[in-house]
């Protein structure tokens, strides 16, 4: 069922576990789904690997779409993961831990049948936090030209999807699929299976991809005659003594409905939609779309939902003890009185952080700025965002390590000033890294709420250098 209509987030109500090969690697794998807190959003966590390093979900990370959708960080990498997020994200499931032991997530039946199936048995249960949406207010459109592909993002009060295709396919022909939010996902859209036109598998076999690909889980569309020759061949690559065309398919002798590939497209949509990180109120309609453009699209989206702005992420609780207090910000941080400009640390990832400054009107640079009417100097807000900044910029190295280094500002662009600060005002600041450290180098986008309104943001670009 699609349950999207919830207000408030959901989790999984128990973990679910599932075991099988990569369709592209051919490696067994088991993925475990476990239920997570509010505001954790969809992460996998290679737990194969020292130290079990996290990748949200996110389009931003991605870094491979070709024949499946593949987020990395720092060299760890996941494959394959628009089925499971179709499923979860679809079926209603916003926070969740995906542990997983390989590079691949696995590709069970070629569809999200088992996926849904298990979401349903185990149950979603609603969290206290609120969920995010990005409403649509005007027409937005990705296009490729040369392929045909066109994604559109139209307005809307509810989220819906319409996927067209046309491979000039004598067996395929033109094919429609569409869901509604009071359409059956697990039924309807979850069962429909992941497809390939054979003049497609030598190439794929050669760029090794799909070593566990087989006739069980992929549909194989079978546009011209096939010579025994031909059938020969196929039978070492798939390692099977009986194969055959039936009705411009091989082997498949009953899909599962007449579109099945246009709802298999659908699902792949649904899951690559899903690596935005919050839900979308609005109507898509989207002709040939593939893991290439529906992931450049959300990117795409991304960026607009960056420059109109957004509510807080992390909500600050003055009553719950900081991760890091004053105090501790001081062994990190040179800064000092009256330079130091963030109060305390309330949340902190591998990827984002968030902290407050109290600004009273006992501020030094009230003084002059402006003794009649105080107003934080918009270079101090910059500042302020910097030292966030900074403390995420060294969360990687060691704890005891910490005062060791300082984080000088390369770059700051993108700059935008929307609101005054003045005294009593409680400034928020939340940095997420833009790009994984890479060399020390370390790129984010901050922004600083009053209230929960925005009154500044900037891109910053910082360099980690270790203390003579």
């Amino acid at each position: 069922m699609t349950t999207t209509s919830s207000t408030k987030q959901q989790t999984l109500a128990a973990p679910l576990t599932f075991s099988g090969k990569g369709l592209h690697t051919g490696v067994q794998v088991t993925m475990t789904v476990n239920p997570a807190p509010a505001d954790h959003g969809i992460v996998f966590r290679r737990v194969d690997i020292e130290g079990q390093p996290t990748i949200p979900a996110l389009c931003e990370y991605v870094t491979d779409t070709s024949r499946g959708t593949t987020i990395e960080i720092n060299g760890v990498r996941i494959s394959t993961i628009e089925h499971i997020m179709s499923a979860l994200w679809t079926m209603g499931c916003d926070n969740a831990m995906i542990d997983i032991d390989n590079t691949e997530t696995p590709i069970m039946d070629g569809s999200a049948k088992a996926y849904a199936e298990g979401i349903a048995r185990v149950g979603l249960v609603e969290q206290a936090a609120e969920r995010r949406y990005y409403e649509v207010r005007e027409k937005q459109v990705y296009t490729i030209p040369e392929k045909g592909v066109a994604i559109v993002l139209y307005p809307d009060e509810e989220f819906s999807v319409s996927v067209h295709v046309d491979y000039n396919s004598k067996v395929v022909g033109n094919q429609y699929a569409v869901l509604v939010p009071e359409d059956d996902y697990a039924s309807k859209i979850a069962p429909c299976r992941t497809f390939v036109f054979l003049h497609e598998l030598e190439p794929l076999f050669k760029m090794n991809l799909i070593k566990g690909g087989d006739l069980d889980n992929a549909i194989v569309v079978v546009e011209n005659p096939v010579s025994d020759e031909q059938l020969e061949h196929l039978k070492t690559i798939f390692g099977k003594k009986d194969i055959r065309v039936t009705g411009g398919y091989l082997n498949n002798l009953e899909l599962r409905a007449n579109n099945e590939l246009a709802r298999h497209k659908l699902l792949d949509v649904l899951g690559d939609f899903a690596l935005l990180g919050i839900r979308i109120k609005g109507r898509v309609w989207a002709t040939r779309p593939g893991h290439f453009a529906n992931t450049e699209f959300m990117k795409q989206i991304r960026a607009t939902i960056r420059r109109e702005g957004v509510k807080p992420r992390f909500k600050y609780n003055p009553r719950v003890a900081p991760v890091y207090d004053v105090n501790e910000i001081r062994q990190m941080l040179p800064h000092r009185y009256p330079f130091l400009l963030i109060d305390r640390i309330f949340h902190i990832d591998g990827m984002s952080i968030a902290g407050v400054k109290n600004i009273t009107a006992n501020e030094p640079f009230f003084q002059g700025h402006f003794p009649e009417e105080p107003v934080m100097p918009g270079v101090l807000l910059i500042e302020a965002m910097a030292q966030c900044g900074g403390l995420l910029a060294l969360s990687d190295i060691e704890e005891q390590d910490k005062g060791n280094y300082s984080t000088y500002f390369l770059r700051i662009d993108n700059v935008r000033f929307k609101h005054k600060v003045t005294p009593g005002d409680t400034l928020q600041i939340e940095c997420e890294l833009s790009a994984p450290v890479r060399r020390g180098i370390a790129s984010m986008v901050c922004k600083a709420f009053v209230a929960g309104t925005l009154v500044c943001e900037a891109e910053l670009m910082a360099q980690i250098v270790k203390n003579k």
